[in-house]
């Protein structure tokens, strides 16, 4: 089994359905209201481990009834969670989600999650070390990114930057990482002064630029190569980019090649998008390999 440790945000989603987004002071009748676990870091370790790595959670929740069901959730999943401890003095981090009229609204409390600090981090320093990769994204701390970035290349573990959501990234965390998957706009926003062609070249067999319904784009040393997607119906996007950076570390850590990796990790997150939900979507490694 790849070990993999994922560094992270984790958060209980709150999501009410209506067929009216309220304006300013109007109370609108709701249809439905669900609790659901999310956070990209959580939602990447639960992916990984659905698709049979050995998954480490590098993260903190609250003390309270939402950290509860937030580590429940891992344990269920069979995500290792020593290292989710809870933060005494602020509540878990939430999001607020109202699907209506055909789109959605967010507000995030990112709350416990900033407490995944690079002193936190560092109690996990072994568990780091022995990873056959180490997955991190950007709803934590900046200085904690870049402290794992430090630790990820002196000890030379692989780091697969998921830089999302979209902010500017320090260009040492750039050189530190071994792959970095954003999407276009995040590639935009990481890469102003330069062309997506230009950012791909400077960065070959590293970038892997996802463009959605067009597949994966990266510049494997001699030419720019896309890998497709697969064609379904989608009943639910959320959670497709965190299924494929997860897919697409276990893939890697189990020492498949940079294409099989992208296509693996393409199949995946198709995968994920035929069903509800961020994590209830997520596919086992079973109905991947039944699609591949």
């Amino acid at each position: 089994m790849a070990k993999i440790s994922v560094i992270g945000s984790s958060s209980m989603d709150l999501v009410v359905t209506s067929s009216k987004r309220p304006g300013a002071g109007e109370t609108v009748l709701g249809e439905s209201f669900k609790t659901v676990p999310g956070g990209k870091g959580a939602n990447q370790a639960v992916a990984a481990a659905r698709l049979g790595a050995d998954v480490t959670m590098i993260g903190r929740v609250g003390d309270d009834h939402f950290g509860q069901h937030i580590l429940r959730n891992f344990e269920e999943n069979h995500v290792h969670i020593s290292h989710v401890k809870p933060v005494t003095h602020m509540e878990s981090g939430t999001a607020h989600i109202t699907l209506a009229e055909g789109d959605n609204s967010i507000v995030v409390v990112k709350a416990a999650n900033n407490e995944v600090t690079p002193t936190y981090v560092e109690e996990a320093l072994e568990v780091i070390r022995n990873s056959d990769i180490v997955l991190i994204q950007q709803e934590i701390p900046a200085e904690t990114v870049v402290y794992v970035s430090e630790i990820c290349a002196k000890y030379q573990v692989p780091l697969l930057l998921n830089p999302a959501p979209a902010r500017e990234v320090e260009e040492s965390v750039i050189a530190n990482a071994t792959y970095i998957t954003p999407n276009e706009h995040e590639a935009a926003i990481m890469f102003r002064d330069m062309s997506l062609q230009e950012a791909l070249r400077k960065y070959p067999n590293k970038l892997f630029v996802t463009e959605g319904s067009n597949g994966v784009r990266f510049f494997d040393g001699e030419q720019e190569v896309v890998v497709p997607t697969y064609k379904v119906e989608a009943i639910d996007t959320t959670g497709a980019g965190d299924t494929f950076n997860a897919a697409f570390a276990v893939a890697l850590a189990e020492g498949k090649s940079l294409a099989d990796s992208v296509k693996f990790a393409n199949r995946a997150a198709s995968l994920s998008v035929t069903k509800f939900g961020a994590q209830g979507g997520m596919p086992t490694r079973r109905e991947v390999e039944e699609q591949l």
